[in-house]
């Protein structure tokens, strides 16, 4: 009950971008700092833990009287968990998460505090307040520039903050080793907000599903998939990640297949898992090519 209330399946969302940031420190830079990324990884852990399990409260609390969402389908209602135990849990865990992330920053710069505010606003007006940006055309953008990108330049910054450059070369370059996390993660909310349409519309949730049309959003979930093995394809081309990067097309005909099955029918409980296991076979693939490069 407890993994379903933090959506414990979609960690990967936040497990992976954490590992190509440690891998392209690794690569780019010759520096780890094992300790520091260890405390990170908790805390980020922890926080991402909190903020889905804030949207299951939150859903839960903004769903209308129209249907049967907050009974059947919310874990809340439907397992009659109380909500004053949710809601301290979420308290004492971004807490948590916070008191890391502040003893961390110093220790290796007050940048990690700015990027961590940014992160932690995010997470949590995602899907709190009057206009959650989750209910909003802006919650793909968020959700795969705040999971898929700053995650690996926290990572990028802990491993290397004695001489990190906050210049156009280094951002632009863990911009590009982390694009195709950041745009499956992107397709990721894409995909169930194209599931979600009829509930979101009748929840007053007006995602961007809603303004472009599920035709042109189906177009955007294939292009963010060929955009992500573009950003492979030009990785190790600009030194970037090592050769071995280019194994990773050959989990290309999976990921075809699963965007297949997602144009055809797109049902929550039957083919949401279409974007899950391109994210997770996408990003596996990824980090482990990248990885075995670096001892080749």
């Amino acid at each position: 009950m407890f993994l379903e209330l933090v959506e414990f399946k979609a960690k990967t969302a936040s497990v992976l971008p954490f590992f190509i940031g440690l891998v392209f420190s690794w690569y780019h830079y010759q520096a780890v700092h094992l300790g520091y990324v260890f405390i990170y990884f908790v805390a980020m852990f922890i926080f991402n833990m909190a903020v889905d399990m804030l949207d299951n409260y939150n859903d839960y609390h903004h769903a209308t009287d129209l249907h049967d969402y907050r009974e059947k389908t919310n874990i809340i209602g439907r397992e009659n968990i109380s909500l004053k135990l949710v809601k301290n849990l979420i308290i004492a865990m971004i807490t948590i998460s916070a008191l890391l992330g502040i003893g961390l920053a110093t220790i290796v710069g007050w940048p990690l505090l700015f990027m961590g505010i940014y992160c932690y606003l995010v997470g949590i007006f995602y899907s709190s307040g009057p206009k959650p940006l989750s209910s909003l055309p802006l919650g793909e953008f968020f959700s795969g520039i705040t999971m898929g990108f700053m995650i690996s330049l926290i990572c990028v910054y802990i491993n290397t903050y004695s001489s990190f450059t906050w210049d156009f070369g280094t951002i632009s370059g863990i911009f590009l080793i982390s694009l195709p996390n950041t745009v499956w993660i992107a397709n990721l909310m894409l995909a169930n907000n194209i599931c979600d349409l009829k509930e979101d519309e009748l929840n007053q949730r007006y995602t961007l599903v809603h303004y472009i049309g599920l035709k042109n959003s189906l177009r955007l979930f294939i292009a963010f998939n060929v955009l992500a093995f573009l950003a492979i394809l030009a990785s190790p081309l600009l030194e970037l990640a090592p050769l071995t990067v280019l194994l990773t097309f050959l989990i290309l005909p999976i990921i075809i297949k699963q965007i297949n099955l997602f144009i055809k029918k797109q049902v929550k409980r039957e083919t949401f898992i279409c974007a899950v296991k391109i994210l997770a076979l996408g990003s596996v693939a990824q980090a482990l090519t990248y990885f075995i490069g670096i001892f080749l």
